[in-house]
């Protein structure tokens, strides 16, 4: 990809409506039913971490990382979704991602939020 080339970022869609603000327009909050949030572990595997590693010797992004990082959000994303219908929600609301290092290449993404009913 050149670097005038816009960025190729696959468009996901969830079983649920999801907001990073705590309103949904068009829908009316009926109840809250607690913190939803889901949860993975990935690592980026030796044949991305041996071609990223030489890429990241020099400027700019890597996308052997950014490939393993996006899918990773989507995974979050799959499974906070789950938990907030396990709770019994029907929308997520104020959704975040939290990321952390857990190991020698290992990160952690968080993707949390409110599960909450909304009135159909």
């Amino acid at each position: 990809m050149s670097p005038d080339a816009p960025p190729t970022t696959p468009t996901y869609t969830y079983a649920l409506p999801l907001s990073t603000t705590f309103e949904l327009i068009g829908y009316e909050v009926d109840h809250q039913v607690g913190l939803c949030w889901g949860i993975v572990v990935r690592s980026v595997g030796f044949a991305k971490g041996f071609t990223g590693s030489f890429k990241a010797l020099g400027a700019g992004e890597v996308p052997q990382y950014t490939e393993v990082v996006d899918s990773a959000r989507h995974t979050a994303m799959e499974r906070l979704v789950w938990h907030a219908q396990q709770l019994g929600g029907n929308a997520v609301l104020g959704v975040r991602f939290d990321s952390s290092e857990v190991g020698q290449g290992l990160a952690e993404i968080v993707a949390y939020g409110t599960a909450v009913v909304v009135k159909v």
